[in-house]
């Protein structure tokens, strides 16, 4: 198994965007299942092939997708090594989130404590209206 190193900023940046439509989180799922032309992705939206080109090209840029070319036609299928990079990011803020909400958490259980009157600051005479 091959170790995964971390996302630099700029990954990030072009993975998240590429993820930011429905349009190309589908055709990520579609090529995750198997290879397909670009024109067979193209022929199930209601869009110009030429937009489709583009949603490719995004994830493409993003390392999301590999697209190969076989005589005429342009295949793509999904990168599972970036795929799970990406996964491996968003594992840490899940646990970065869940840490934080155990610590909410424990907080929250611990039993209410009264703070003791701080005796150094004087406190004013009190007193009865009508003296």
């Amino acid at each position: 198994m091959v170790a995964q190193r971390e996302l630099s900023e700029a990954e990030v940046d072009r993975v998240f965007h590429a993820l930011a439509t429905s349009t190309r989180r589908d055709i990520l799922r579609r090529t995750i299942a198997e290879e397909q032309s670009v024109s067979a992705l193209a022929a199930e939206y209601d869009m110009s092939f030429a937009a489709v080109q583009k949603h490719v090209s995004v994830l493409e840029a993003a390392n999301l997708i590999v697209k190969r070319a076989e005589g005429r036609e342009r295949l793509v299928r999904a990168n599972p090594e970036m795929i799970a990079r990406a996964r491996a990011l968003l594992a840490r803020y899940e646990e970065l989130w869940r840490a934080r909400i155990a610590r909410l958490d424990d907080l929250l259980a611990e039993p209410a404590r009264t703070p003791k009157p701080d005796r150094s600051i004087p406190r004013p005479a009190v007193t009865e209206e009508g003296d």
